[in-house]
Parts: structure tokens; C-alpha cells; sequence
């Protein structure tokens, strides 16, 4: 990964300048539904996950003082311009429309969206092979626009509120699939809950919605902000911080450029 060969003393010196957004608390928001393994609560209440060690790790990094602030998925774009947040670290995809509103730090994962369905079902992630079925998606997210540019019509769309609210409907057999980020639906169909289901595909690129991987949203003109989680971002990547994270979580990568 070349980001290992970019640590130079100008990054330094991005991320030493960064230091003086520390003055003052950055609220990181995050979803306050659980979307494992990137973030969920643990018995005790705590966040956990791959996606809050990142959090944690690029705010370490860029010297910024970060405070995990959970917020309900459908209303996290209007939190962060409302100002009850400052940025939005929740696997976030970063897309032409969404940059109508707020901006992006460069990517810190890419991965494919998928589609799942029960192991018995001859189900691909096509249009031709979806139609006639019955196709679950999460409100507010790439996956829902997708699915209704490409796949609404021929196929019946079902909105959740929650990816977990759509896999167990996909369990109980009252879905016939669902469109979501591979590694999220990795980790579902490795459980015992997901064991009936398979991954059938990831679906045909259109970065257009789909985005150019996952960033941090920050308001519009916020640029010192920005800047510093890109320079907390290049540091995680070229120091191993992001890959020794990922191996906890995962068997391979999550980031490509």
C-alpha cells in the first residue's frame, strides 16, 4: 500500500498543525442503531467495533479531542449541519448528492455492496434475477437509492429502519433478500442467525450513488476540520495502525484506492 511510503515531514507537520482544533471537543457522530462489526454497544453500554477503533485512532493521530456522539441514521446529516455534531465517522459512503450538503475527508475503507439471500434461493445480484422477489434495504442509504434506480419496478422494495430489522426479516423468510455492504453481511451470514443465508453477488458498480468509498462528513467551509482527519486518515494507513485495526475484524483488507 503506497500510503506506507507517504509519511513525510509535510504529513507531520499537517498533523502537528491539526493540534490546534484540540482546544475544543469534536462530537464524532455515529449511528445509534448497532451495525456490527463496525459498531455496536457492548453489555456495558460502551461502543465497540472496527469503526470506532478507527474513530479513536485517527483522532489519536491528528491530536484531535474526539467524543463518540451516537445519532439516529436518518437524521445524522441534519445533526452535523444543525451543529449538534461536528463530523460523521459511520460508515458513511461519500456520493455526488450527499456532497451537495456537506463535505468529505478522503476514504478510510471501500468495499462492494451485496446481495444476500437464503441459501436454497437461485437468486444473483441482477435485475433480471430480482425480479418477482421481494428486496429489503435500510432507509437513508446508498443501498435504498440504489435499489430504486436499478432495481424498483420488477422488484418489490421493503425500507427498514435498520439493517438488523432487514435481516431478520430475511431469516423469517418475509424478505427474499437484501442489499448491503459486504462486510457487515460477511459477519451476518457467519453467525448463527445468518447461517441460513448466503452472499449471492456483490451488485454492478455505479459510483454515482454508491460513492467512492467511506469518509468523514463534515460541514461545508469546516476545511481545518477536514483537513485534520485526512491528515489523522494518511497517518493510520502508512504508520499499519488501519491494517493492525482491520485484522482484529477481518481476514483481508477493507481499503482500496
Amino acid at each position: 500500500m503506497k500510503f506506507k511510503h507517504i509519511l513525510t515531514a509535510g504529513l507531520t507537520a499537517m498533523v502537528v498543525a491539526a493540534g490546534g482544533a484540540k482546544a475544543e471537543e469534536v462530537k464524532i457522530g455515529i449511528a445509534a442503531e448497532p451495525y456490527p462489526p463496525f459498531a455496536a454497544p457492548d453489555a456495558a453500554g460502551n461502543w465497540v467495533g472496527w469503526e470506532i477503533e478507527i474513530i479513536q485512532a485517527v483522532c489519536a493521530a491528528a491530536e484531535l479531542d474526539c467524543a463518540i456522539t451516537p445519532v439516529a441514521w436518518d437524521g445524522i446529516i441534519p445533526s452535523l449541519t444543525g451543529q449538534q455534531i461536528d463530523a460523521i465517522m459511520a460508515s458513511m459512503s461519500i456520493t455526488d448528492e450527499r456532497m451537495k450538503t456537506i463535505d468529505f475527508s478522503d476514504p478510510y475503507y471501500n468495499t462492494p455492496a451485496v446481495i444476500v439471500a437464503d441459501k436454497s434461493m437461485d437468486i444473483a445480484s441482477t435485475p433480471e434475477s430480482l425480479s418477482g422477489k421481494i428486496l429489503g434495504v435500510q432507509a437513508s442509504t446508498t443501498h435504498q437509492a440504489y435499489a430504486q434506480a436499478h432495481f424498483e419496478g420488477d422488484t418489490e422494495l421493503r425500507i427498514y429502519q435498520t439493517q438488523d430489522e432487514a435481516n431478520q426479516d430475511l431469516i423469517a423468510g418475509r424478505i427474499d433478500a437484501t442489499q448491503a455492504d459486504s462486510i457487515a453481511m460477511a459477519d451476518f451470514v457467519a453467525s448463527d442467525a445468518g447461517a441460513c443465508c448466503e452472499i449471492k453477488g456483490a451488485v454492478a458498480k455505479d459510483d454515482a450513488i454508491l460513492g467512492k468509498g467511506v469518509g468523514a462528513g463534515v460541514r461545508k467551509g469546516d476545511d481545518a476540520l477536514r483537513e485534520a482527519l485526512n491528515a489523522g486518515i494518511a497517518a493510520v494507513l502508512a504508520d499499519g495502525t488501519h491494517e493492525k485495526i482491520t485484522a482484529k475484524y477481518f481476514t483481508t483488507s477493507i481499503y482500496s484506492e
